[in-house]
């Protein structure tokens, strides 16, 4: 038996943030990154609309790029205070998954952040208030997934928290608020949403269901990705839609060894995060492709990839993605990001056995041990073909 969760309402399109002004409550707590969204009138017209819905609203600023204990703490002292009936994320992952934390400690004040972590343990939540998400980016999809990932820089512990009770209770995919995104940006993010896809489709736990959504969004980040990158208006807002479909489809079918080794690199080396997917992607398809070759060849045969057979059809994707790659100016290789060699190799057998320990390694097509997992590292450091 699988399960498949949403949130109950998703409303995209522009100006698709004028729908809060219908929703009920009494008091909304906003949650933002940076004043980014102060600045470019954001802010202002959530807050005007959730006024029109009579809803009054308290606003946090300053979520860091990797949300951290201190911050949500942070933000549960002062709903504690302001008792909303409402929490709203708004941003990035950052912003959203900060939200998410602090509606749980809002929720379970005694609870800790070493139970959260248990996958799929939390308590029922939306005993004091229910959840939005609202995407400035097009990349997370955090504001419909049952994920958060928040970080004690005192430790350099991250706490991986997956649920379904954190799936947010409305989404709001607003295609106006990413036009102003910078390439680098959109490169980035966008690399992170065909990871998402890839990895959805080709997790254990795929579905018929995640595997429609995770095909159209592989469909749409291929045709739109580069055109948005070139600042294309219709690609743009194509793209936020592409990063919606693929966060419900990951949500569901959960993730892979890119996003395992990702997650264990990311904070020590400075790598943003989907331009770390965007390196380990085609490293991790040549691995899984030699056991594991199938869907793969179903998503080459599907954006009509050249090849006669498994091996070819597989390889013409692991070119699109490195022509993707290279067109929008994302190394290849952990050595080329500028990684230090040294420092790298001593971290090596640490971040090998923390990324097979990862959740996400648990959904990859194909199984991988500490060693093994240690030369796929290598591989993506210095650029070479994955032969194991």
């Amino acid at each position: 038996m699988a399960r498949f969760t949403i949130p109950r309402d998703t409303y995209m399109g522009d100006d698709a943030i004028s729908n809060l002004k219908d929703i009920t409550g009494k008091k909304a707590y906003i949650v933002i990154g940076s004043n980014r969204l102060v600045k470019d009138g954001t802010l202002a017209k959530v807050e005007g609309y959730l006024k029109q819905a009579g809803i009054e609203s308290k606003v946090f600023i300053g979520v860091e790029a990797d949300p951290s204990v201190n911050t949500v703490n942070k933000g549960v002292a002062e709903m504690n205070e302001y008792n909303p009936d409402w929490i709203i994320g708004i941003g990035g992952g950052s912003p959203i998954d900060a939200a998410k934390a602090m509606w749980l400690f809002y929720e379970y004040p005694e609870f800790t952040f070493e139970e959260a972590i248990k996958p799929f343990n939390l308590p029922p939540l939306r005993q004091k208030a229910r959840f939005i998400g609202i995407t400035t980016t097009s990349g997370t999809a955090t504001e419909v997934t049952s994920f958060s990932v928040i970080t004690d820089n005192e430790t350099g512990i991250k706490y991986p928290i997956a649920d379904f009770n954190l799936t947010p209770d409305i989404a709001i995919v607003d295609t106006n608020l990413v036009l102003s995104l910078t390439p680098n940006v959109v490169a980035n993010t966008g690399l992170d949403v065909l990871t998402h896809a890839i990895e959805a489709y080709v997790s254990t736990m795929a579905t018929p269901l995640t595997d429609a959504l995770a095909m159209k969004a592989i469909e749409m980040t291929v045709e739109n990705l580069e055109k948005s990158y070139a600042e294309d208006v219709t690609a743009r807002k194509n793209m936020h839609i592409a990063q919606n479909l693929a966060g419900m489809a990951f949500s569901n079918a959960i993730l892979g060894i890119v996003h395992s080794m990702a997650h264990k690199t990311g904070d020590i080396f400075s790598i943003p995060h989907g331009l770390a997917n965007a390196i380990y992607l085609t490293y991790a398809i040549e691995y899984n492709a030699k056991t594991a070759p199938a869907k793969y060849v179903e998503i080459a045969k599907q954006l009509h990839l050249q090849g006669d057979t498994d091996q070819q059809l597989v390889t013409s994707l692991i070119d699109l993605i490195k022509n993707m790659r290279k067109d929008m100016n994302i190394p290849a290789t952990l050595k080329e990001f500028g990684v230090n060699e040294a420092e790298f190799l001593k971290r090596l057998p640490s971040l090998a056995s923390t990324a097979v320990a990862d959740p996400c390694t648990g959904t990859n097509p194909r199984t991988i041990e500490n060693s093994t997992m240690e030369k796929l590292y290598m591989a993506a450091y210095y650029g070479e073909t994955v032969k194991f």
